[in-house]
């Protein structure tokens, strides 16, 4: 793809998000609403036409015999579900299970197609699964395997990291070629081939539903009230206070569900191609700059500002971008002019940095965690409860 036809589409889905959150008020943008939202009707009824094919059973979902925890959510991105899913995985894997986690790897690059071809004739069945960490090694790197699989592979050694559109193929390999007894899916709530499924539905509560539309007006996957097929909910960004009115939905749609709201907690900041790791006051005070490719790029921005940062100026890229040898040109030539003592971005993006990059200026990313602030005494609990219910119940 040329870089001009590329700019062309990173440009048209931007103002396409910008429609969406209601940034742009000119006649052309109401238009384009309007036609966006007679496209959101088409997909409201294809989404409740393939939920209904599988509650009816025309549609069948497949048994693999053994734990299948997904974390998903209702809209799409921002929610903040790596951590969780991170937290997750760690949490059973020190439990003694053989924990894999299943992802589509969204935004990766697949392999060509005459090796999928080469494989199939070669031994007469699909490909397997991309292997991204066997539990030892990461074999892939973030722009095969994408991203976020990447930093959980890195993140979690001893748990087996696989890519598939199809998670069913790949759940069976994680249970035949590594002998796993849990499956984590990765932003899995609307893949519903999956048999025996606890369902943890995350909800941003800074912006539980965006504008309550459908893709492509809005940012819903599928209708409010599929909030009834979660198992839990996980109400994240939390600062603390109960919104009532939240919590009243949810127990509208799904009455009686538990309800966990948990809080993304800054831990540190790690330079980038170094073993440096400095402590959050270090942001104090300092002229940094700031750039990230995420979903939710304020919530990134508040964190550095909150922790005594000051942004001297940001760049803000479409969430998963993959950036470009011009990008870094365009940062570090104003960091330079503005004097910016370093910069700062996510470990999401950091991951999509060339090896080598030289930095004129440092850049550090900022490492987040999660933690539980009502619902659990800790994520341990938490764990506890939702995956090991019986011995939960023994204990309590």
């Amino acid at each position: 793809m040329s870089s001009w036809l590329k700019r062309q589409i990173n440009t048209f889905e931007q103002y396409t998000i910008d429609v969406i959150f209601g940034r742009r008020e000119d006649v052309r943008a109401t238009l384009f609403a309007a036609f966006l939202q007679c496209l959101s009707v088409i997909f409201n009824g294809i989404a409740q036409a393939r939920l209904w094919l599988y509650r009816k059973r025309i549609l069948h979902d497949q048994p693999l015999g053994c734990l299948v925890v997904v974390v998903g959510n209702l809209t799409v991105g921002g929610t903040g579900k790596k951590p969780v899913v991170e937290k997750f995985a760690r949490a059973l894997r020190d439990r003694g299970r053989k924990v894999a986690i299943l992802s589509r790897g969204y935004k990766s690059k697949a392999p060509p197609m005459w090796k999928k071809w080469w494989y199939w004739l070669s031994h007469t069945s699909e490909p397997p699964p991309r292997i991204v960490s066997d539990g030892q090694r990461v074999l892939l790197d973030s722009e095969q395997a994408g991203d976020e699989p990447f930093m959980l592979a890195r993140n979690l050694p001893g748990v087996i990291v696989l890519v598939d559109k199809n998670r069913v193929k790949a759940g069976t390999y994680a249970v035949k070629k590594f002998g796993c007894d849990t499956l984590i899916l990765d932003d899995g709530f609307q893949y519903l081939p999956l048999k025996g499924r606890l369902n943890l539905l995350l909800v941003d509560k800074t912006n539980p539903f965006g504008n309550g539309h459908l893709l492509p007006r809005g940012i819903l996957r599928e209708p409010i009230k599929h909030l009834q097929r979660a198992s839990y909910v996980f109400l994240t960004k939390s600062n603390g206070q109960r919104d009532a009115e939240l919590e009243d939905l949810i127990h509208q749609h799904n009455p009686g569900v538990d309800i966990i709201e948990c809080a993304h907690r800054p831990q540190y900041l790690q330079r980038f191609g170094t073993d440096e790791r400095q402590p959050l006051e270090f942001l104090k005070g300092k002229n940094v700059g700031a750039f990230s490719g995420i979903a939710v790029p304020e919530s990134f921005e508040k964190f550095v500002r909150d922790l005594g940062g000051r942004i001297l100026f940001t760049r803000r890229f479409l969430d998963h971008y993959r950036f470009a040898y011009e990008d870094f040109v365009a940062i570090f030539s104003e960091a330079l002019e503005k004097k910016a003592e370093f910069i700062v971005t996510t470990e999401k993006d950091a991951v999509r940095l060339p090896d080598g990059l030289p930095c004129p200026v440092p850049v550090y990313y900022l490492r987040l965690e999660i933690d539980i602030i009502r619902g659990a005494s800790d994520f341990d609990e938490a764990v506890d409860r939702i995956c090991f219910p019986e011995t939960a119940a023994r204990t309590a």
